[in-house]
């Protein structure tokens, strides 16, 4: 179940903010095809290294959250970003969204912290600022359609299905991670980012207004 597109018929600005988001995206990835191994562990989160030195590796925060570890990671997020970053961003505005953007990130990496403090593995990926952006894409709009691709086939189905199904996905993911009877110190998906993402992004979109619907624009002044 691939979502694909989904109703921009209302939507009221460009949204410039996704697309530099995206386009930053894709140039750290290049960054890292060309500089390898050493560029992705100096500007990657790693909780024990953070823990050990805060403030020398407090860019890191940041940086990671435009890293990728191959082309389906990079490709699978930028996907979900542009589907449902631009309408996100038509209901926040330009500032608002870059900020709930990053504080969401934040979020996503000390939750998948806060489970993992001794690990050593390179955290990258932009998975959990756009899973807070889900989060409050099923607030928003929870009756907004999206197109998704189910074998060969297109079928619009609500937003609170498609997300719901992936957040739930998520949850089991991490209980069966929690419940492993062997964990290794390997790579893998850090499913609790997700999940502390997108519970950022649902309590950041109550938080900043993003319950309130948007005014149509027949109903604006404009100055």
């Amino acid at each position: 179940m691939l979502p694909i597109g989904d109703d921009n018929s209302g939507r009221r600005i460009t949204p410039v903010v996704t697309y530099v988001l995206i386009a930053l995206n894709v140039l750290v990835f290049f960054l890292e095809l060309n500089n390898g191994e050493a560029f992705i562990r100096r500007w990657a989160f790693v909780p024990a290294r953070f823990l050990a030195d805060p403030a020398g590796d407090f860019v890191t925060l940041f940086t990671s959250m435009f890293m990728h570890a191959g082309w389906i990671h990079l490709l699978g997020n930028m996907l979900y970003l542009w589907i449902f970053g631009d309408n996100v961003e038509d209901r926040f505005g330009h500032g608002l969204f870059l900020g709930f953007y990053i504080l969401c990130g934040l979020g996503a990496t000390f939750a998948q912290m806060a489970f993992n403090m001794a690990s050593t593995i390179p955290n990258v990926g932009a998975s959990g600022a756009i899973a807070g952006v889900l989060g409050a894409y099923i607030v928003m709009f929870p009756r907004g359609r999206v197109n998704v691709l189910l074998g060969r086939f297109v079928t619009p189905m609500s937003a609170l299905v498609v997300i719901g199904f992936w957040i739930i996905i998520q949850i089991f993911s991490q209980v069966s991670v929690f419940t492993a009877s062997s964990q290794t110190e390997g790579g893998g998906v850090a499913y609790m980012a997700h999940i502390g993402g997108f519970i950022a992004g649902v309590i950041l979109t109550f938080l900043l207004g993003g319950t309130r619907r948007a005014l149509p624009s027949s109903r604006l002044y404009r100055y």
